[in-house]
């Protein structure tokens, strides 16, 4: 009796237990397709460098950008691109990661990705964990400047707005496509800092 309990003592210690610090933060970062898409990986090892637990979730013009690869590496945890990942079992599903998470961040985020959101539209999992969360959302637009100021995106950004969703940026400057207006990447600093007071801030609106 003692040789058996002992032997079921080891195989339980040799199991390897994860355990998520209680303050840690899981915040889900939603990269959209756009040319800024690129500066997604210093965003979200910035993130991890907070301490946060890291989602990357990709649209899939975001990976002609990017390799999920590379935000995988950084984030240190699977990518999500599609509906069909999830039939993977170590990935998260899009409505665990949208339960999960404490904040929801999309850096870059385009007018498309804007207008799926104003109108409640959940065609890939990015647009379905913004659908499904109770998370504070922040989006960092990035676009052409005609495309930020035509009516069409504004009334999207106004009705988001309406609904809690916070924006940071866009900043004026040289766009990717030759013209210059409003329309880049705000600093990644900031979106970091600003996603970081978000989190702070729900802590003590909570406390």
């Amino acid at each position: 009796m003692e040789k058996s309990s002992k032997g079921k003592r080891d195989k339980t210690s040799a199991r390897k237990v994860v355990r998520i610090p209680p303050d840690t933060k899981s915040v889900v970062l939603g990269v959209t397709g756009s040319i800024a898409a690129h500066k997604s990986a210093e965003l979200a090892s910035m993130l991890v460098k907070q301490g946060h637990e890291v989602f990357v979730v990709m649209t899939q013009d975001a990976t002609e950008f990017i390799s999920p690869l590379t935000l995988q590496t950084l984030s240190k945890n699977p990518v999500t691109t599609s509906f069909f990942d999830e039939n993977e079992q170590w990935r998260p599903g899009h409505i665990e990661l949208a339960v999960r998470a404490n904040r929801l961040l999309l850096a870059p985020a385009t007018a498309h990705i804007i207008a799926e959101l104003a109108h409640g539209l959940a065609g890939h999992p990015l647009a379905a964990i913004a659908l499904a969360t109770r998370a504070p959302i922040l989006l960092a637009p990035a676009m052409n400047g005609k495309m930020w100021e035509h009516r069409a995106t504004q009334e999207n950004v106004e009705k988001l707005r309406a609904c809690g969703v916070e924006f940071i940026g866009p900043e004026e400057g040289m766009l990717a496509c030759g013209y210059e207006g409003l329309g880049r990447l705000w600093k990644v600093n900031d979106i970091a800092f600003r996603a970081e007071f978000m989190l702070a801030r729900q802590d003590n609106l909570i406390a």
